[in-house]
């Protein structure tokens, strides 16, 4: 019994070495190497911090980008999809919901130029990026309530939009919370 005790006990030792305390100490070594050193990357606007540049947030008013609908309504503490499937009547009834408020608050924009990504939440309700098109069928509407030319946020969403990595990998994406920040940053 002590040729198997002592050699288990010793390996059950180096493994909780490993992987509670090398391993974790790795992980957050390699955090503090990226933007917002492990705490995530804030995003300000007049010195004040708005938000988090990987977590999505709700914009509903006409005067804002809006992102991709949350199924947990933005809550980070519990990130998630609805798991409803694309033939569940809900789940149907929820897009076409969404579509007709699109459609309402985009007078102009037809069913059929709405991005998928406007009226489908994401796996984790939070994203905060969408397509350039997410973001083009946009700008009429918020060039009127703002008083802006729409070549202005044309060129905006040209500005914020992040091209694949390496143009390969991924594909190209705004992030609405940096949009809607460098959106205010227009009316000084």
């Amino acid at each position: 019994m002590k040729t198997y005790l002592l050699p288990s006990l010793k390996l059950t030792l180096i493994l909780i070495v490993i992987t509670a305390g090398i391993y974790p100490l790795a992980i957050a070594g390699v955090g503090k190497l990226t933007p917002g050193h492990g705490d995530g990357e804030t995003l300000t606007y007049k010195g004040r911090v708005v938000g988090y540049a990987l977590e999505g947030q709700k914009f509903t008013k006409d005067e804002y980008f809006w992102g991709r609908p949350s199924a947990v309504d933005y809550n980070a503490a519990g990130s998630g999809g609805s798991n409803k499937g694309p033939s569940n009547p809900d789940y149907l009834k929820d897009v076409e919901k969404r579509i007709e408020d699109f459609l309402k608050h985009n007078p102009g924009v037809t069913r059929a130029q709405i991005p998928a990504e406007m009226v489908t939440a994401s796996g984790s309700g939070l994203d905060p990026d969408i397509s350039p098109a997410g973001a083009q069928v946009q700008v009429a509407r918020i060039a009127k309530v703002r008083g802006l030319s729409a070549d202005q946020l044309t060129k905006l969403v040209d500005e914020h939009t992040e091209k694949p990595l390496f143009g390969l990998f991924g594909p190209s994406k705004v992030n609405v919370l940096k949009l809607n920040i460098a959106l205010e940053e227009l009316k000084k």
